[in-house]
């Protein structure tokens, strides 16, 4: 497994070491004590996995403590432009992201901590997603961030005619205007 660090350090790129032969390929996608070595040490509670087809852009997303989650997020088959956003105010990466493409060919991994927004765009006619949570969804917690702010500068590769959005990601506040994480606050992770 190779760790790649990103601009914001929290946020980690992980790609796995894949075996393949004419039978097709083995990886780990989860090993507890080889994640726990590299600083990842989240009790996973909920495997989510969505199917969603080109233009799709799905966040930006989070849920407020007490129910704030860490994701660690991929692709089982297609493409997507996956994107975590630093929401934590006093932060010095604060509004700024990581923007990744994470594909069933690449199969790299996304870590997004407590304290983000996460969302992620279609690239591929199709896509299979699928991520872990350390806490459960809430749905009364769930908030979002608008995708398309342009104080956050997030290039999502698909051009607007394109995009295919949920109704409530149609009304996601500004980052200026959004409930944020407060550093200051021993609890805003909580």
């Amino acid at each position: 497994m190779q760790i790649i660090n990103t601009a914001i350090q929290e946020v980690k790129i992980i790609e796995p070491k894949i075996f393949g032969d004419a039978r097709g390929y083995f990886f780990e996608s989860w090993n507890l004590n080889k994640y726990r070595e590299i600083g990842i040490d989240c009790n996973w509670v909920q495997d989510n996995e969505s199917k969603s087809r080109f233009g799709v852009l799905r966040g930006l997303h989070f849920q407020a403590a007490p129910y704030t989650q860490a994701k660690l997020v991929r692709v089982i088959e297609g493409a997507v432009l996956d994107v975590a956003l630093d929401i934590r105010k006093n932060s010095p990466t604060f509004g700024q992201h990581v923007a990744v493409e994470l594909s069933g060919e690449n199969k790299r991994q996304l870590f997004v901590p407590r304290g983000f927004a996460h969302g992620f765009v279609v690239l591929s006619e199709s896509v299979t997603f699928a991520y872990k949570c350390d806490n459960l969804y809430m749905p009364s917690h769930e908030r979002g961030i608008a995708f398309n702010d342009p104080a956050l500068g997030i290039d999502w590769k698909v051009n607007l005619s394109e995009y295919i959005l949920s109704e409530k990601d149609t009304r996601n506040p500004l980052l200026a205007e959004a409930e944020v994480f407060d550093l200051n606050n021993p609890e805003y992770l909580q």
